[in-house]
Formats: structure tokens, sequence, C-alpha cells
């Protein structure tokens, strides 16, 4: 009897003090909320500034918005349906240098039958637009743009059996305050970086067209529903050669292509682009990058993710770390050229200059500060740019120059950095050529590896260059070379991002909770087995 009175009394003290363990546990919860309930409304922030649009409890748009969320999430979890994804002309880019803004596009094709486009790859917007039933749209014909051998398109939805409008009860229609009625379709406006630069029209749902690679299976074609911008008018750069065919949107909204794809269970919610030397490149959708790349990770704004932001802690001049030049930036292949903050602009500009044994110049109708004469046919050493990100990521820019060609050859070089009006500088498209870049949307995450950009749907990979250099970064000027050739500003296509937010974020584990209440709960298993607990009543 006294042994278990015993037992029973170091069981009760166990009890108390578990309880009081239990107890600090608890402060670590947090409160569930229901997706369509009145406080997850009060959460949700429209994009435009404009009315939140919400469904009513109950009503047969709110059981259809639970299932189409359920069966999405049930897909993600069966895993997705392909390895890798590309447009079905094929996985490359190309860059056409000044005719189209030095950017790199691609051929896509939509609607059924399938019409052809050559639009803009840009991760710094969303929208996938091309021009459609024109009323301001940039010239069509292959005889004005001297490096095409054939006319661009324009997008008739009347012309497609497979489009479809998008009203303005849409969940991604942005423009429903400005609706008469949810049966309207929805329009959109997208302003972008350059100054008076955009394209209006209406949202419509067509088939994108794409193929399959897997290292099981033969490459088989697929069909995608994604929702696109019909391009009635444009302004600015897109009237002057600047994606004149249409221009896809690869940034982490909703709305994105890669959006729609990982959505439908179609791949993995990530996507690559390489860009190599020779002017062309690849583009795939799933593709998460080899284990060996390097990788920093996005940072939110407020909470969200609007823009690929990366936070770059220093900077390098060759072999020489500059202090103070730490600053966050946009991914941004929408932009032809690196913008980066004023004073990281000066810091870095100044060392590099201090390292060029080259004379000073400047060349007119260039828009770099720090140009250089060249004393050979060929480019001469410069020192390399080193970002550093956190867990010692470097990010190496062999030669951040742009290159200016001659008769002869070589005749010059300019650092092809900018200085930028905000804090928050962009990581152009001229630092990303020889990398393999992995936006990876589902860890929040950019990858980066040296690559040729060589093809991935025969199962090869993309290997390391041979040395992890690059020979020549950027085309050589079309305008120089080409005859009568119109002179085409760099675009700035990626729409304007808020300042991210710096704050660490703190992650509790639940698994350290667990931990330490497990000696607790051993002890209390020993305790019962020896002094076992007599539920008799009588003594």
């Amino acid at each position: 009897m006294e042994t278990r009175r015993s037992s029973v009394l170091i069981l009760s003290v166990l009890l108390a003090f578990a309880a009081v363990d239990v107890a600090a546990v608890v402060t670590y919860s947090s409160r569930l909320i229901q997706r369509f309930s009145d406080e997850a409304k009060l959460l949700k922030v429209p994009r435009d500034g404009g009315e939140v649009r919400w469904p009513e409890r109950k009503s047969l748009e709110y059981y259809k918005l639970l299932v189409n969320s359920d069966f999405q999430r049930q897909k993600m979890k069966l895993g997705p349906k392909y390895d890798l994804i590309f447009p079905s002309q094929g996985s490359k880019t190309m860059s056409f240098g000044n005719d189209f803004g030095w950017l790199h596009y691609t051929w896509i094709d939509i609607g059924t039958p399938n019409v052809s486009f050559l639009v803009a790859l840009d991760v710094g917007s969303d929208l996938l637009w091309v021009p459609c039933d024109c009323v301001q749209c940039a010239p069509l014909s292959a005889s004005y743009y001297s490096s095409l051998d054939k006319d661009l398109s324009e997008y008739r939805p009347s012309g497609s059996s497979t489009s479809k409008h998008v009203p303005c009860s849409h969940q991604l229609c942005d423009s429903s305050p400005n609706c008469k009625s949810s049966k309207q379709q929805c329009p959109y406006t997208i302003d972008y970086y350059t100054e008076n630069t955009s394209s209006s029209g209406l949202l419509v749902e067509d088939t994108l067209h794409l193929v399959s690679a897997s290292d099981h299976t033969l490459n088989t074609s697929v069909q995608a529903p994604v929702i696109i911008g019909c391009g009635m008018k444009q302004s600015g750069g897109y009237l002057d050669g600047v994606a004149p065919d249409g221009l896809m949107g690869l940034g982490p909204g909703e709305i994105s292509v890669p959006s729609f794809l990982a959505k439908a269970g179609l791949i993995r919610n990530s996507f690559s682009m390489c860009f190599d030397e020779e002017d062309s490149g690849r583009i795939y959708f799933g593709d998460e990058g080899p284990a060996t790349q390097q990788s920093t990770q996005f940072l939110p704004s407020d909470g969200k993710y609007m823009t690929y932001t990366v936070g770059v802690e220093a900077c390098c001049i060759g072999d020489s770390c500059l202090k103070q030049t730490g600053f966050s930036a946009v991914v941004d292949s929408g932009t032809s050229f690196t913008f980066l903050p004023n004073e990281v602009y000066e810091r870095i500009a100044k060392e590099f200059d201090r390292r060029v044994n080259s004379t000073i110049t400047s060349y007119p109708g260039y828009p770099w500060e720090y140009c250089y004469k060249s004393s050979s046919q060929e480019l001469p050493n410069v020192p390399y740019l080193k970002l550093m990100f956190p867990l010692n990521n470097s990010f190496v820019v062999y030669n951040p120059v742009f290159v200016i060609y001659g008769l002869q050859g070589v005749s010059g070089f300019c650092l092809a950095i900018q200085p930028g009006e905000r804090d928050v500088g962009t990581i152009g498209q001229n630092f990303m050529t020889g990398y393999r870049m992995v936006f990876d949307r589902e860890k929040m995450k950019l990858g980066w590896s040296p690559s040729n950009c060589q093809d991935l749907a025969d199962g090869k990979r993309m290997p390391l260059s041979p040395n992890g250099t690059r020979s020549n970064p950027l085309p050589t000027n079309v305008q120089q070379s080409t005859p009568g050739g119109r002179a085409v500003a760099p675009a700035v296509a990626g729409r304007a991002p808020s300042k991210p937010s710096f704050a660490p974020t703190r992650l509790v584990s639940s698994q350290f909770c667990y931990l330490k209440l497990l000696p607790l709960l051993v002890l209390l298993h020993l305790l019962v087995s020896f002094f076992p607990l007599d539920t008799d009543t009588h003594c």
C-alpha cells in the first residue's frame, strides 16, 4: 500500500512538472484561420489597392474555390507529371542584340490552331501578353527587323477554338474594381520600369503548347491552359523594338506561366534559364538545378514574394572586398544590364577604375560612365566582380563589361553597370551570361551554376564550362555591324518592386519542444514499469 502511494505521489509530481513544460510549449502554438473566413479577408490586400473580392459563404463559388484548392493540393502530393517541359518549338532561347533591346527571346505556340509568337523572357513581371486585335502595336513585318526571316504574328481570340474570355469575377482579375459587371471581360494594364512603357488590353484563357522531357519516356506534347494578355495597345519601348511580338512574364505571381504549370501538377514549382556567350540559351520548366549549385534565399516584401529579390552582403572587385557594399536586388532577365544603388555603384566603379590598366574615355550614345580604350584588338584582362551572399555563397561575373567593336576588332569596353535611382538594385541579364539560373519557387531560393547551356531534353545535364570563365560575356553591337541598323535602348521590362524586408525570420521547431519532454516521458515510463498502479480499490 505504501509503495503504491509513493508511486502515485511521484507520478503526480512528474505529471505536474510535465504540465508546466507543456504550458511552455503551448506558447509557440498558432491559430488556424479558414481560407475564406472574415479574419482571412482582413489579411487579403489586393495588388491594385481596390476592393477585396470574397466568395459568399456556402455559395456555389465558395464551394468551387474550396474544391479546386483541394484538387490542386492533391496533385501536388502526387508529384509532378513531368520532369521537364519547354515550349513546343524547343527549349532554345536567343538574343538578337540591338534589334530587340538585348533581351532573350523564345518561340511559343498559343491557341487552336496554334499560332507562333517570338516572346521576350522576363522574370521581373508576371503576365504573358502578345499583340492582339491591335489598336497600337509595334510593326510585325520581318522587313522591319534585320535579324528575322519571317513575319511576327498577331493573336486573334476569335480565331482560336480554345480561347475563353476571363470575366471580372475571376480571382486573378486585378482590375475587377474598374469593371461595370462581374461578367464583363477583365481588362489589364501593366506599367514597366522604362518610362511610359506599358501594355494594356483584355485577359483571355487559351492553350499554351509545350513538350515534355523525361529520363524514362519519349518527349510528348503538353497542352496547358494559361491566362494571356490580349495586348491591344502598347507604348514606349514596346513600340520601338523591345518585345514587339509579346512578353512572357515568369515572376512569382499567380498569373505567371510557371504558376499555372505547377498548379496543374505538370511540373515541380521551379524553372531555369541559361544564357551562353553565343547569344543563345535554354529555358526549362520544372528544373531544380544540379545538387552542386550555389544558392541564396529570396527576400519577401511585407511578407509577400512579389519579385525575385535577393540580399547581397558585399561586393568584391578581384580579391578586394569592399565595405558598405551590401544591398538588395531584383534578379531580372527583363532588364538588359545591371543597376546598383548609387553609393554601392560609386564604390565598385572607383575600385574597378583603379585596377584597370587602360585609358579612360567616353563613347557618345552609350549609357555607361566608366569606359576605356583598348590597346589591342582583343579584350584585355579586366578584374572580375564577385557578389557575396549568406553562407559564403558567391556569384562571380568574370567580365562585367560591354565590349565595343570597331573595324579592326575590339576598340574599347565599358563597365556594364549603371547607378540606380532606388536603394534596390537590379541584377540584369548581362550578369547571368554563362550561368544556369534556377528560380526555385517551392523553396523560394535562387540557384546558379556555371554552364554552357547544353540541351537537357535528351537526358543530358548542363555541364560546367571548361574553366568556369567566359571569354566574351556579351554579343557584339549589332548596330555597328548592320548598315542602317536602328538604335534600340537597353530594355528594362520588369515592374518596380517594393522595398524588401531584411528582418530575420525566427523559426521555432516543434521537434525541439518534443525533445524537451522526451527525458521526462522516458522516466515516467520506467516508473510505471517498476511501480505499476493498482486499480483495485480494496486494500
